[in-house]
């Protein structure tokens, strides 16, 4: 995920020196940055210039920073700092030194029962805590989600929203990915609650525990008629898991628990660590983290990042004025 800075990047955004490059996306560029008075490292997201001149989005980025800063729980990379109306506007938030679920799913396979029942009730408090500010997520998906040590953590409220505003997308963009939708999504960004990040979550445990997309694949259109008009592929989950995501899979949104009521289902059974290929590819995470803040200055070009962080750069997602990612 450490990648080395190019000639026109910023060497500093805000209060945050930077370090090196994380990753790029449609909406602009993510950084990694130490705060001039020491602290932890930060991933500091810019935005493009010609986004932000966008007439309404420095109003609507104020907005996304102001919800985002009433969110605190665990298991979520908080923000910490942001600002709207600097010449390229930009957010800061903890950085997870980690692969995301995704790259660790595809390096290491699916993961047992008892290790994705810790996951899921991780993921489940976090998104308890983004409910109780009065905000829904509305991307929760593996790429979404950073595995450390000390557990996971969910990422990117790029495109969450205050569950009481009106939709901050238009209603011909789509919003989220489309494997890891909810019915509501596909109906239309207006109708996604709460509810939704909970059937979404249990999208995401499905793929945890048996390393496929819940919806099958294809072509976009066929995987959105999948979401809202046939059953989740649950064949291969283990039963007793099976029968806690089939609750949360149902197509009514009140008949799903909330995520704190899943937590506690999940918890029965939840492994108390990562399992060993896991717990290494995080720590080569780690190693690589050390490895950059312990040069203290930025990553050049022909730097070349070691293995394990090469296959697993974030994806950037679209901030709250945007549809897809």
């Amino acid at each position: 995920m450490l990648g080395p800075l190019r000639e026109d990047s910023p060497r500093r955004i805000g209060p945050y020196g930077v370090r090196a490059r994380l990753g790029a996306g449609g909406m602009g560029e993510v950084f990694l940055g130490v705060h001039d008075d020491g602290g932890d490292p930060v991933a500091v997201k810019t935005v493009r210039r010609d986004v932000a001149r966008d007439p309404g989005f420095r109003n609507r980025f104020r907005r996304e920073i102001t919800v985002a800063r009433s969110v605190s729980g665990p298991h979520l990379a908080l923000l910490l700092d942001g600002d709207a109306d600097a010449e390229v506007p930009w957010l800061a938030t903890g950085y997870v030194a980690g692969p995301t679920l995704s790259a660790a799913v595809r390096r290491a396979g699916a993961m047992d029962e008892a290790e994705v029942r810790m996951l899921g009730a991780g993921l489940a408090r976090a998104l308890a805590a983004v409910h109780a500010a009065g905000i829904v997520h509305r991307d929760v998906k593996p790429g979404n989600v950073m595995l450390a040590a000390d557990g996971p953590s969910l990422i990117d409220f790029g495109i969450a929203r205050d569950s009481g505003a009106t939709p901050l997308t238009t209603t011909s963009r789509m919003v989220g990915s489309p494997a890891f939708m909810s019915p509501e999504h596909v109906a239309g960004s207006g109708r996604v609650v709460p509810a939704s990040d909970v059937f979404c979550l249990a999208s995401l445990l499905c793929y945890a525990v048996t390393g496929r997309d819940p919806f099958g694949d294809g072509p976009v259109a066929a995987v959105l008629y999948r979401v809202k008009y046939v059953e989740a592929d649950l064949d291969d989950v283990p039963d007793a898991l099976r029968a806690v995501l089939e609750r949360c899979l149902v197509a009514d949104p009140a008949a799903r628990p909330a995520a704190a009521e899943l937590a506690e289902l999940l918890d029965p059974g939840a492994a108390g660590r990562w399992p060993d290929p896991v717990a290494q590819h995080i720590a080569e995470h780690e190693r690589e983290l050390a490895r950059v803040t312990a040069l203290g200055r930025p990553l050049l070009p022909g730097y070349t990042p070691t293995e394990a962080t090469a296959d697993s750069r974030p994806e950037l997602h679209q901030l709250p004025t945007q549809g897809t990612d």
